[in-house]
């Protein structure tokens, strides 16, 4: 969920029961530090994934990503196991933090071909600069445009 919606950290021990429409898959966002919150529409992958989790959580309401001590999971726990798990997998250390996810997400969505007012709507940017920054560090479309103007 934190990649494919493009969530922090903190976003995710925000998400609560009554938040998750099974029927529609859909999951109502709340955005944190003046970004746009809104549904997000869970692909099968996240649908499926979530689907399982909820039969070792349970249905009860409260938080759907609980800690040990049945609060919402904390976002320095989140960034505990995402170094943790990103140590074992071999990624860069630079690499082995929460906020990757949502780079991340912006910058795939980019190479994707969806536009950047696309890309801002999904990840919930205010202000469209902070997805241009993502449009920058793709190189996809350069390289397009560079062989459809090669002999031009």
């Amino acid at each position: 969920l934190m990649y494919h919606a493009g969530l922090r950290a903190s976003e995710i021990g925000l998400l609560q029961m009554r938040d998750y429409q099974p029927r529609t898959d859909r999951l109502m966002v709340t955005r944190l530090k003046g970004s746009n919150s809104g549904e997000h529409s869970l692909n099968r992958k996240e649908s499926k994934d979530l689907k399982a989790w909820l039969k070792v959580r349970g249905t009860q309401p409260g938080a759907i990503f609980p800690s040990r001590k049945r609060g919402p999971i904390s976002r320095k726990t989140l960034d505990e196991l995402v170094k943790f798990y990103g140590e074992r997998a071999g990624w860069p250390v630079k690499m082995r933090h929460c906020h990757i996810f949502k780079h991340a997400c912006c910058t795939h969505l980019l190479s994707l071909k969806f536009n950047v007012e696309q890309v801002r709507d999904w990840v919930g940017h205010e202000n469209i600069q902070n997805t241009m920054i993502y449009a920058r560090v793709t190189n996809s479309r350069r390289d397009q445009m560079a062989k459809a103007l090669k002999d031009w």
